[in-house]
């Protein structure tokens, strides 16, 4: 007699991707900003469902900030704000009014790099349903504590980011 088992997909052995917390976000209807991190960057994407493979309609991450005057390391509170911030700019000019968060199966750590990032999408003025317990404050923000990042050089780089594009 053989056996009967069926070989689950690779990404779900893997334990990178949750199949059912995808299908719900994409039964929505709604783009998904997709974030994901590692230690020194984050990238955020705006993707919207398709059948053969989703579309990604805006891209950031923190390296391209230098682009716009960032000097201070990318893989800090401050840079995942502005990578969010930059990507609903991007959003925004594409005509997206409304996002849904999708993290993956990261962890959610009230006021960290993740919650940042999602505060960055809110201040760009896309709508993004999020309890605001979770976002960090805005000192944290700012990059108050931490020793490299200058004085205003958050609202430096959000300037430059307004004007470009």
């Amino acid at each position: 007699m053989k056996s009967r088992y069926i070989m689950p997909l690779k990404r779900r052995r893997l334990k990178k991707t949750d199949y059912r917390k995808r299908l719900a976000l994409i039964k929505g209807g709604v783009p998904r900003a997709v974030i994901r991190k590692s230690i020194k960057n984050i990238r955020v994407d705006i993707a919207e469902y398709a059948v053969n493979g989703d579309k990604i309609v805006a891209h950031g991450s923190t390296i391209e900030l230098k682009k716009f005057g960032w000097t201070s390391p990318t893989g800090n509170t401050p840079s995942s704000y502005l990578a969010g911030y930059l990507v609903g700019l991007r959003a925004k000019k594409k005509g997206i009014k409304k996002v849904i968060v999708d993290l993956g199966r990261q962890k959610v750590i009230k006021g960290g790099k993740l919650m940042a990032c999602v505060q960055g999408l809110v201040d760009s003025g896309v709508k993004v349903p999020v309890d605001k317990k979770f976002l960090p404050h805005k000192d944290r923000l700012a990059g108050k504590h931490l020793k490299t990042i200058k004085e205003n050089a958050i609202d430096e780089v959000k300037k430059a980011m307004e004007e470009s594009l």
